[in-house]
């Protein structure tokens, strides 16, 4: 009786009143504010339907002909992809570390909040967990967290409750798996599994093997610390307890772990970056013709966004071909560089001319920052001459060396360039496109944005067009040296030491030797106007000197143009402009748009023309100012070109022309006036054959190349065969030698 008079007697207690009043008030305020956050004045919560219908950002790829995947536009690196290419292995090994009830709970597991509560609270045991089940990491990774603070972080814990169970209501298990799957970042701006795969191990999801899922599943638990490239052994670590926790959860055996557990890590790395991989030049022109295509597409009422809408572009590059021809360069511009500053020595411009260096540094970024701080010229040109740690590239890669700002500039000075073009004849399609030696370091386009003086390469021509007029190949041209007295006197002269006074050329021989003299008398007798008329109907659009030097190439003209010019040659007289897509399609791969070839509609000079030019240029080849191509390569194929070094060695070009493509080489350097030390170093035949010879015996070395390789040119008819069949070079008479000044050039008027 007292026992129970005691406990109604603690039940009027004012603490028990008091401490049931305080827990309901508590509740109540937990319950409002439960209510407050659901009901979106803590921030909007997205409805059920909204969720339906939700759509993540998505990389755009671009695709060589031959399907390989060399690069992506995007803002946030990200490829998704269905449930049916993941591996089932990944699925288990993501459920196995990351949510083991995931297939029990309907988007909250309470039972792992409580346990993760009770330890942190209780136990303060900081390493609990934070209790989320994937379907809230992937309202997370919808829609992240703005607040950062303890008491944001409340408001978004509840949100993402709230989202994961109107997820859960409105997808399958399997679909919230995809989208998470899809979504979750794995560092270094990479989101999804697909663009993860293909960064660290080079491969599709659906590829993967066990313990490769294993590794960028472990990531995922932190994307910096546990990164296989940056710390390998944690990445390792991190790897083994993801296997461990697979056998926990029954989707492994334990003889399997112990196997998959002793593997090394073996990563295939490759950064979608846009200063690397292959063919980056190629990949920028891309990107700046898909803005184009976009803006035009938006002016009709669609709007496409490269870097958000998951588009993929089909080019017509060969990837095999863009690699063959990349080693290339890089071999033979690494032996041109030593050459090139070995034959400067201690005097190089880019070391001693103070008016060149000083021109450059003050078309330097750095220079025209402190500028526009206000500082002056002097104070600015004392601020970069200060030494300091910095990284330096050459052909030997990457340094840190302590290097003034000045002292950099002069280093990048020195670099000789490059742009070379390889085009399928009939039709334009770019097969290779490089636009410079390092993308990184030379932003700068020699194949887009680059217009060159073409020096003799412009040769073939002012003869096409000589030929047209009714000029007969046979025709001989003198090769002495002639002061044009209506020219101020200018008197072209051929380069090396030959005599050619009393030297007659056949048309034939004068443009496989590349002698000025002829090419400026084969001009005067043709017109200049008649020189135009056929550049431009051979698709030459850059406006050219109306002026004899025309001849010797002083005109700038892009090297895609040159090459869709030469093209006409093997295309029945049609020029062709080089095209780099082939079409666009969605992120479903329904083809938006399809590019066709562009192509002249008529041919700019006869078939009989063009057969006599291509024999022309083959002397070139065999016997004339390429024939390195025929004694230093050993090249037997079908082949025609042109060489062309322009005034004080300041271009040197090379154009090859088989059945098939169309190759054209440049080497200069960007400053303009640097040029090579001799002629000997910077002819067209030394500077720039020797991209498309290295390459091109690359492409002989592999069998499914033949029908480009082994490919022939069309017969020449007997007519054209005649009509060349003539000695090379005549002499002079007698008489004519007699009364011939060898050490007096003659005076006359130029009448072209």
């Amino acid at each position: 009786m007292n026992k129970l008079n005691r406990f109604f007697s603690y039940l009027k207690s004012p603490y028990l009143r008091y401490g049931t009043a305080g827990i309901l008030l508590v509740c109540f305020g937990v319950l409002v504010f439960l209510n407050t956050v659901y009901y979106g004045l803590w921030g909007k919560i997205p409805s059920t339907e909204e969720l339906s219908n939700f759509e993540y950002q998505r990389a755009s790829e671009v695709y060589t002909a031959d399907s390989v995947l060399i690069g992506k536009f995007y803002l946030f690196d990200r490829q998704p992809i269905s449930y049916e290419n993941m591996p089932q292995h990944l699925i288990n090994a993501l459920i196995a570390i990351e949510d083991e009830r995931f297939y029990e709970h309907s988007g909250v597991d309470y039972p792992s909040l409580l346990r993760v509560a009770f330890k942190t609270i209780l136990m303060q045991n900081s390493s609990s967990g934070g209790g989320s089940t994937l379907t809230q990491q992937l309202a997370k990774n919808l829609y992240p967290r703005k607040d950062r603070k303890k008491g944001g972080l409340a408001v978004n814990k509840i949100k993402e409750m709230v989202i994961a169970s109107r997820l859960e209501n409105s997808y399958t298990k399997q679909e919230l798996l995809t989208h998470y799957l899809n979504t979750v970042s794995f560092g270094d701006n990479t989101f999804g599994i697909e663009s993860a795969s293909l960064k660290f191990f080079d491969k599709r999801a659906r590829d993967l093997k066990v313990e490769e899922s294993c590794v960028l599943i472990g990531m995922l638990k932190a994307t910096y610390g546990y990164n296989p490239r940056i710390f390998p052994e944690n990445s390792l670590k991190r790897r083994n307890l993801v296997l461990q926790s697979m056998v926990n959860n029954d989707f492994l055996s334990q003889q399997e772990n112990d196997s998959l557990s002793n593997r090394p890590l073996q990563l295939r790395y490759r950064d979608f970056d846009s200063n690397t991989g292959l063919a980056p030049y190629f990949r920028e022109e891309v990107r700046k013709r898909l803005l184009k295509w976009s803006k035009k597409e938006k002016a009709k009422g669609t709007d496409y966004n490269i870097y958000t809408d998951g588009l993929k572009i089909y080019t017509t590059l060969d990837y095999r071909m863009q690699s063959l021809a990349e080693k290339a360069m890089k071999t033979h511009m690494t032996k041109l560089q030593n050459s090139f500053e070995k034959s400067y020595g201690k005097r190089a411009p880019w070391m001693t001319n103070k008016r060149i260096i000083e021109k450059a540094v003050r078309n330097a970024p750095h220079y025209k920052k402190l500028i526009g701080t206000g500082l002056k010229h002097a104070a600015a040109w004392d601020s970069l001459s200060k030494k300091r740690m910095m990284t330096i590239s050459d052909w030997t890669g990457d340094q840190q060396v302590l290097l003034s700002p000045i002292d950099s500039v002069k280093h990048y000075l020195k670099f000789l360039n490059t742009g070379s073009l390889g085009i399928e004849a009939q039709t334009g399609a770019v097969k290779t496109w490089i636009g410079g030696i390092d993308f990184k370091h030379f932003k700068y386009d020699h194949v887009a944005q680059s217009k060159r003086q073409v020096g003799s390469t412009f040769k073939p021509i002012v003869y096409t067009a000589a030929l047209e007029v009714g000029i007969a190949p046979c025709t001989y041209f003198d090769a002495s040296e002639v002061a044009y007295k209506n020219l101020k006197g200018w008197s072209p002269s051929n380069s090396g030491n030959k005599d050619e006074t009393y030297l007659n050329y056949s048309m034939e021989e004068a443009l496989s030797n590349s002698v000025n003299t002829v090419a400026v008398k084969v001009l005067e007798a043709t017109g200049i106007e008649n020189v135009l008329v056929q550049a431009k109907n051979m698709g030459i659009f850059s406006k050219l000197p109306k002026q004899p030097s025309l001849a010797l190439g002083t005109g700038g003209i892009y090297a895609n143009e040159l090459a869709g010019a030469y093209a006409s040659y093997v295309n029945n007289g049609r020029a062709v402009l080089p095209y780099l897509i082939e079409s666009i399609a969605n992120q479903k791969d329904s083809v938006l748009v399809t590019f066709e070839p562009k192509r002249a509609k008529k041919s700019a000079f006869s078939k009989e023309t063009g057969q006599l030019m291509l024999e022309m240029m083959k002397s070139t080849i065999n016997s004339g100012t390429a024939a390195r191509i025929r004694s230093t390569y050993k090249l037997k194929n079908a082949i025609a070109g042109k060489t062309g070094t322009t005034q004080n060695n300041k271009d040197a070009w090379f154009v090859a022309l088989t059945p098939k493509l169309v190759h054209v080489t440049w080497v200069g350097l960007d400053n303009h006036e640097i040029g090579f030390k001799s002629t000997s170093l910077g002819q067209g035949a030394n500077a720039a054959l020797p991209l498309f010879a290295l390459w091109y015996k690359e492409l002989n070395k592999d069998k499914d190349f033949n029908l480009i390789t082994k490919a022939q040119f069309e017969r020449p008819s007997p007519m054209v065969l005649e009509a060349l069949n003539c000695p090379p070079v005549k002499r002079d008479g007698f008489f004519k030698r007699l009364f011939k000044n060898p050490n007096k050039k003659r005076n006359k008027r130029f009448r072209g």
